[in-house]
């Protein structure tokens, strides 16, 4: 519920006071009141001094809901698709494989392989008087564990709750979701999101419960270029972009103006994002769309994107969202992205 009224926790217990009456959650013996009492000893909720005392969220809370994103749209694939994302290349790592090597200088001493040493030793000097020599030394090679720098864009335009269908939601429960499995599962890979309508900008982990959609086009270039601001600070090798919208590029902004069009896919509109998406393309920045939508037009446009910048498209449903966005996360970190 918080998320539905974008984390404002008085409305949320409004609601719940109306659902209660309605279908009796609490008796006499544990009511609202008791209810409220145990949010707030337990932390999730906080009355904020100088606000009129009006009850805001905390961090515990905004963890727990990431956390049940997480469980509600991964729970169900299977356990051991998740790890730790290995390339195919030796290196420094966590894991010893199966390949060895003589020592150099600068192997450390955990990675020396005493049996194969020993055995080495044995062999280069006999076994009458036991000696070791450096040229003996063998050191197991370790698995190479990449990290990746990901850029997660969502669409925020107000298309995302037209038609009666909210889009939003699952679109933010996806990205809990994902910052969660990361900082789990990958603590060494970053994960940045951001949002574009008229414009872009960066928003923190704890405002993404709450994100709102606004009266805004769909500025997909803006999203794009501050996507490639960001990636171009990050230190890793491997970089890639998710996108989560549901319509075509409507807006970009020129001097300081916007220029809007709603109508079909306007040529000055596409064409710009088009080169964005070929500079992400020469600067090896893959870009993942998933398109909440299944006109054909809109597919159209997709395919030639996706072409234009050699990355990856998926139409998808609401339901299968999260599903979509995880397996492609998984896979593009079992190799690197160059």
């Amino acid at each position: 519920m918080l998320q539905l009224t974008n984390g404002d926790v008085s409305e949320t217990l409004t609601w719940m006071n109306e659902l209660d009456q309605q279908y009796k959650f609490t008796d006499p013996s544990y009511g609202m009141g008791d209810f409220i009492n145990d949010l707030k000893e337990n932390g999730f909720i906080t009355d904020v001094p100088g606000s009129g005392n009006i009850p805001q969220p905390t961090s515990k809370t905004e963890q727990s809901i990431r956390k049940s994103a997480l469980e509600e749209i991964f729970g169900k694939l299977k356990k051991n698709s998740v790890g730790n994302h290995k390339t195919t290349k030796s290196g420094l790592g966590d894991e010893f494989n199966s390949e060895s090597r003589p020592f150099q200088f600068g192997d450390t001493l955990d990675s020396i392989d005493m049996t194969s040493s020993i055995h080495n030793a044995q062999i280069n000097h006999g076994i009458d008087e036991f000696k070791l020599y450096d040229e003996d030394l063998s050191v197991r090679e370790r698995e190479h564990k990449s990290s990746s720098s990901t850029v997660l864009m969502i669409d925020i335009s107000h298309s995302m709750i037209l038609y009666g269908e909210d889009r939003i939601t699952p679109a933010k429960k996806v990205a809990m979701a994902l910052a969660e499995l990361i900082k789990i599962k990958y603590p060494k890979d970053t994960l940045d999101i951001i949002v574009f309508g008229d414009d872009a900008w960066p928003v923190e982990l704890r405002d993404l419960p709450f994100l709102q959609v606004g009266p805004y086009h769909t500025n997909t270039y803006a999203g794009l270029e501050l996507a490639m601001d960001i990636l171009r600070r990050r230190k890793t090798s491997n970089k890639q972009i998710f996108m989560i919208t549901d319509g075509k590029p409507t807006c970009i902004k020129e001097h300081g103006r916007y220029y809007k069009n709603s109508f079909g896919l306007d040529r000055k509109v596409i064409t710009k994002t088009m080169n964005m998406a070929a500079q992400c393309r020469r600067l090896k920045i893959p870009i993942t769309t998933f398109m909440i939508a299944r006109d054909p037009y809109l597919q159209q446009f997709v395919r030639e994107f996706t072409q234009t910048n050699n990355g990856k498209a998926f139409y998808s449903g609401l339901d299968g969202l999260g599903d979509f966005v995880f397996e492609d996360y998984i896979k593009n970190r079992k190799k690197n992205i160059r």
